[in-house]
């Protein structure tokens, strides 16, 4: 089934897996960790890639081959019994067999012996010297089958990374030269002008020059519902445009852009394994050879101390331990079930940039927020209007015509207001610190603090003195006008982020904002937050952190959008950025991306890490607990090279499913 690029917010997730082989090794770029597996790795790669049900025809031969041979075992149907179940059993073994020997004698040659390929080898022709025929087959058939088991996630995996590979745009309609010409995306500037027509991908971050867009922005945010923008918003490359022909202003180069930056965190996502995947790598380096050596004592040791010692049954007890012992198990389900962890994350919008961040989050107890950005809008919005002695419309007028010669974030605020009527403001100067004045209809205009009133001598009522927001006064020659008051929103989902944040179990939830402290105060209490701060300066917020830091308990998160915010997300344990509109430096800066700007998804984000952990423990619990029991079975003569199979390839396909269990939970 081809994937469908609209449900996929990729970004982390398949290269998890793509790098599961190698564990602990930088695939270096998808293309070249997609060209691995198209070409082969081990012994169940070997099948043309535009023929794919080829590789499973030898196994199936080879298992078709064992149970008629059983049968025959059976029905005692030979008439040279040995001689014909030898050749029988080695027509099974050999299709199956002879890639997983060959893989194994080239690894020698290189110095790798201790590899699962020689544990196989060694095992199922030491079953066949000892006449144990259909268990060697079974051993090597069913490890066939657990390394296509394997390779159906990774073609799934390499599937979906071409997904996102498509994602990126491969050209441009720009204008230039009076007319629209394609180009690669690489070659425009920023500024130039783009047409993106029905179906198309933009192919750059930009900003609406039409007056209405509808688009997919799913490769980009996790989003998949459509997204209706309006001219002058911002648009991001990969997203997919939906309806009708839109232009667009170009504001980044293409290698700056929202898809080439999910890109290259991709191709750099493994290089950041997980405590415990690096902990396993080292481990089954070790765990092999020590494994080998076991299985030869076990061989010759019990000559020493056994009366009645036969080298063939304790050779036999040695082959079921190398079997049972194959690391297969864990080196593959815990890099499987971080793979699930990551794309999980990715499908709700959160982006990792490694594995062990995933594990970082499950740790945390302490999470730190800026305000404007992360829980508010960033955008000013009037509040209040108050007007003394005219109506709301005129003095509006006045207010409105002098912030028309403005191109502050507040003027612009006062201008989205509908009803007023803008005179023409002159001689219009800005006074530092206080705000305007000019003529406005032949009067004396004021437009600023109280310190500017003060100045002029026009009494302020003492009502404003309790307001908090930011308070924009008027007074129009001696009088006193009026005042609007400004302020920053919530986001919609601050509240329920709040109390998702609490249900997770976090102790500690603190602002520390450079907005003015009594802003920043009336937020975090509206929040119910544990403690707030404002006023700081960038390396205030540094300073506020690192005191918390002394607190040997203490796992600090912070969550920030802006420059400023940089330098505190570099030192928390784990930083966390808004993507959508944070700053580029947050954003590089930061271990976790919730590309929707969403803090409702810090919760959903340390919940699918928990998850992933418990996960990932219970496959190596699982591993390790049915090794060692059929481990002691083994050496004590009562199992066979079938518990072994089950013990090996059976654990590793129940902690692959277990592992895929992620892929299927509900976060809400």
């Amino acid at each position: 089934m081809q994937p469908d690029i609209n449900a996929l917010p990729l970004h982390v997730l398949f290269v998890q897996i793509a790098g599961m082989k190698k564990m602990g090794e930088n695939p270096g770029s998808l293309q070249e960790e997609s060209n691995m597996h198209q070409h082969g790795e081990g012994c169940c790669n070997n099948a043309p890639s535009e023929k794919k049900w080829a590789q499973y025809k030898w196994p199936l031969v080879s298992f078709v081959l064992l149970v008629q041979g059983l049968i025959n075992d059976q029905l005692k149907l030979y008439t040279n019994p040995e001689w014909f179940r030898l050749v029988w059993y080695m027509g099974a073994y050999l299709p199956i067999g002879l890639p997983i020997l060959r893989t194994g004698w080239l690894n020698i040659k290189k110095g790798e012996i201790f590899t699962e390929f020689f544990l196989m080898s060694i095992a199922t022709l030491g079953a066949f010297i000892l006449g144990k025929y259909p268990e060697g087959v079974a051993v090597m058939l069913f490890y066939t089958v657990g390394e296509l088991f394997q390779h159906a996630a990774v073609d799934k995996a390499r599937g979906n990374i071409k997904a996102l590979l498509d994602a990126r745009p491969d050209e441009a309609l720009v204008f230039r030269g009076g007319d629209f010409v394609t180009v690669r995306p690489e070659s425009v500037k920023i500024g130039e002008h783009l047409k993106v027509r029905v179906g198309e991908k933009v192919p750059l971050d930009g900003v609406l020059l039409s007056a209405k867009a509808v688009v997919n922005t799913a490769a980009v945010t996790g989003e998949s519902k459509p997204n209706t923008l309006q001219k002058g918003e911002n648009l991001y490359a990969g997203s997919i445009n939906l309806e009708g022909v839109i232009e667009v202003e170009t504001t980044r180069e293409f290698k700056d852009s929202s898809i080439a930056r999910i890109l290259d965190m991709v191709q750099n996502a493994t290089a950041r394994k997980s405590k415990t995947e690096l902990f396993i790598r080292k481990f089954a380096k070790v765990y092999t050879p020590i494994v080998v050596f076991l299985a030869m004592s076990l061989t010759f040791l019990p000559y020493f101390f056994v009366e009645d010692y036969i080298f063939k049954d304790w050779l036999y007890r040695a082959l079921i331990f190398l079997v049972i012992s194959c690391p297969c198990a864990l080196v593959i389900s815990i890099p499987l079930g971080y793979f699930g962890g990551l794309g999980a994350a990715s499908r709700n919008g959160i982006l990792f940039k490694g594995a062990s961040f995933l594990d970082a989050m499950t740790k945390l107890n302490t999470i730190v927020m800026d305000k404007t950005g992360t829980i508010t809008k960033g955008v000013f919005k009037i509040k209040e209007i108050k007007s003394f002695g005219m109506e709301e419309r005129e003095f509006m007028g006045y207010l409105m015509a002098m912030e028309a010669q403005s191109t502050h974030p507040i003027a612009q605020a006062i201008l989205q207001y509908k009803n007023g009527n803008i005179s023409k403001a002159v001689e219009v100067s800005e006074l530092a610190g206080k705000g305007l004045k000019g003529i406005v209809n032949g009067k004396k205009v004021l437009v600023g603090n109280r310190a500017l009133m003060d100045a002029n001598g026009i009494t302020v009522p003492t009502e404003t003195d309790s307001i908090v927001e930011t308070i924009i006064m008027v007074g129009v020659d001696s009088d006193f006008l009026g005042y609007v008051t400004i302020a920053d929103e919530l986001k919609e989902d601050a509240h329920q982020a709040v109390q998702q944040i609490r249900n997770v179990g976090i102790s500690e939830l603190i602002i520390l904002s450079g907005d003015k402290d009594s802003i920043t105060q009336k937020v975090a209490m509206e929040l119910g937050l544990d403690w707030a701060k404002g006023g700081l300066l960038p390396e205030d917020k540094l300073n506020e952190v690192e005191k918390l830091k002394q607190r040997s308990d203490n796992v600090i998160s912070f969550v920030g959008d802006g420059i400023n915010d940089a330098p505190v997300l570099a030192i928390s344990d784990v930083g966390i950025a808004m993507g959508g509109l944070g700053s580029d430096v947050a954003i590089e800066t930061a271990d976790v991306i919730i590309q929707t700007d969403q803090p409702s998804k810090i919760a959903r984000a340390i919940k699918i890490a928990r998850s992933t952990r418990r996960i990932v423990w219970q496959n190596i619990a699982l591993a390790f607990g049915v090794k060692a029991l059929v481990l002691i079975l083994g050496a004590g003569g009562m199992a066979t090279m079938w518990e072994a199979v089950f013990a090996d390839v059976g654990v590793a396909l129940l902690a692959i499913l277990n592992a895929v269990r992620l892929q299927q939970m509900k976060w809400d």
